[in-house]
């Protein structure tokens, strides 16, 4: 039983997950069946997901080491999904060991893993929410009890606002996280992107989303750049593919690595 009060037989196999496929294209076993055939059928159309998916993470690595260095010792990770080490906190505590970390996803499996992998350590904590309802993520106990917004925060939304659908205002939700941080806080975004694959391809991916417990948007570069209203990009590397954004050693000359259908970028509040 989880903090949240879910067993594990409570959780919902009927339907692929995301985050549970997310876990399936990194090599994990955290996933169940239904999650490895809807994600073998992504494979099938983009041969690259899974290069993708590690590089994306490796992005997030990345960030956090980045955004930890600049100062900042509290990070709100939501969308963190099936926890897979190194962690969030990990990461961050490899560069500062003070650092605080709210870990939030809207998947009960995360959850039932978030005591002995996410949380064990002190410093941390998990608050199953959503971003739909940012409201209820910021004035969760998990969260609010661990943040002091009177100090720069990170957020990080890695590989979570292409599963949020237009209708749902994902520049409107981005705003109601970012506006209660302290000038200086960070902005850690990665998203799927239609801009680097064939349409037809991506329109079959969109249906086994469909299938899922959420459905996919990908954007196009320009739209995703918009969600950085009010925060400088730090650029160089500015909003780039995640094998570019300050690599540690230099990017092998690779057409995949340049074909990988992510945008990501960090940004600092004004």
């Amino acid at each position: 039983m989880s903090e949240e009060g879910f067993a594990a037989e409570q959780i919902d196999t009927s339907r692929a997950h995301p985050a549970r496929m997310y876990d399936y294209y990194l090599g994990g076993q955290d996933n169940y069946e239904v999650d490895r055939v809807a994600a073998e059928r992504v494979v099938e159309l983009l041969p690259d997901i899974h290069m993708a998916a590690r590089e994306n993470r490796s992005f997030m690595h990345r960030a956090t080491k980045t955004v930890v260095g600049r100062g900042i010792r509290q990070i709100i990770d939501v969308g963190t999904g099936i926890p897979t080490s190194p962690n969030t906190h990990e990461v961050a505590r490899s560069i500062a060991p003070d650092v605080r970390v709210a870990y939030v996803d809207n998947d009960p499996i995360v959850s039932t893993y978030a005591g002995a992998k996410l949380i064990n350590d002190g410093n941390a904590a998990f608050a199953l929410g959503d971003l739909r309802d940012p409201k209820a993520v910021l004035e969760h106990p998990a969260v609010c009890d661990l943040i002091d917004f009177e100090q720069p925060a990170a957020l990080l939304l890695v590989a979570i606002l292409h599963f949020i659908e237009d209708a749902a205002d994902p520049a409107g939700l981005i705003r109601a996280m970012t506006e209660p941080l302290a000038p200086g806080s960070c902005l850690v975004i990665s998203h799927g992107t239609r801009d680097l694959h064939p349409p037809e391809r991506l329109a079959e991916v969109g249906k086994v989303y469909s299938g899922s417990t959420s459905t996919l948007t990908l954007r196009p570069r320009e739209q995703i750049l918009s969600f950085f209203e009010g925060f400088d990009i730090i650029d160089p590397p500015g909003l780039v593919q995640p094998p570019f954004w300050a690599p540690e050693a230099p990017v092998p000359d690779d057409p995949m690595l340049r074909g990988l259908g992510f945008y990501c970028a960090v940004g600092v509040k004004r």
